[in-house]
């Protein structure tokens, strides 16, 4: 079972010993899980994926690993990704909804018999409309946040990473006596050893190539065609000479 680290802690590398338990556990059939640091190109931090192969180190990103939720398999670097599984940071509580205001009712106008001064009057005139301006000022500075979301997580978004296609090695090897093999070579696995091809199919591929590589195929089957005329020639006489013993000793 992978470990968690805390949320405020800094996944570490892969080791020299996670990468030895990977390539055992690859070796048994059972691709591992890792998860992906900040130092990933093209995939959010956190996400999970399963290491399908290991390459040569020298390369660089030498790990081929299949994101989960993904068909592709893409190559990281061993700083890229780590065994230990994140812990999800704790949501922060939903702020509370603060209830709207209500409006100070106004005091109606006394009436000429009333003793009243003119400044009681005029007092709920002037404070009436403080709750208003309250309740207008403040939806207005929650769109001006929000409308800066979506442009900071377009400029975080990372770059998609692509597809790195292993390199295939074709081989062609020629006897002196004629016979012909192709091997194939799909960047660090031979799928073709020693399929046997005909001289005349090799013939026509190397047309299709530069003059020199058709010269050197030409001369090699000129060189094989004479040896098996020569052999053809001395069975021949052989032949000759079997049957002339055979009618001497019908004789």
């Amino acid at each position: 079972m992978p470990s968690r680290t805390p949320a405020n802690a800094k996944p570490k590398p892969l080791s020299d010993n996670d990468l030895e338990q990977i390539a055992a556990e690859i070796e048994a059939g059972r691709p591992p899980m890792v998860w992906f640091t900040a130092a990933a190109v093209g995939v959010t931090e956190g996400r999970s994926g399963k290491v399908v192969s290991l390459g040569d180190p020298a390369d660089g990103d030498f790990l081929q690993i299949r994101p989960t939720g993904s068909k592709d398999v893409l190559s990281f670097g061993p700083t890229e990704v780590t065994v230990i599984k994140p812990q999800r940071a704790a949501q922060p509580p939903a702020p509370k909804p603060v209830p709207d205001k209500k409006e100070t009712p106004v005091t109606p106008a006394a009436s000429p018999s009333t003793s009243a001064s003119p400044a009681a009057e005029r007092k709920p005139a002037s404070e009436s409309p403080a709750p208003a301006a309250a309740r207008t000022a403040a939806p207005e500075a929650k769109p001006a946040a929000a409308s800066r979301t979506p442009a900071a997580k377009a400029a975080k978004a990372p770059a998609a990473r692509k597809s790195k296609a292993p390199e295939v090695t074709v081989t062609i090897n020629g006897t002196a006596e004629g016979e012909w093999t192709v091997d194939v070579v799909s960047g660090k696995k031979r799928t073709t050893r020693a399929v046997p091809v005909a001289g005349t199919a090799v013939a026509q591929a190397a047309k299709l190539l530069n003059p020199e590589v058709s010269e050197v195929v030409d001369g090699l089957l000129e060189s094989v065609r004479g040896a098996q005329e020569a052999k053809v020639q001395q069975l021949q006489a052989e032949l000759e000479q079997a049957r002339k013993l055979l009618e001497e000793l019908s004789d």
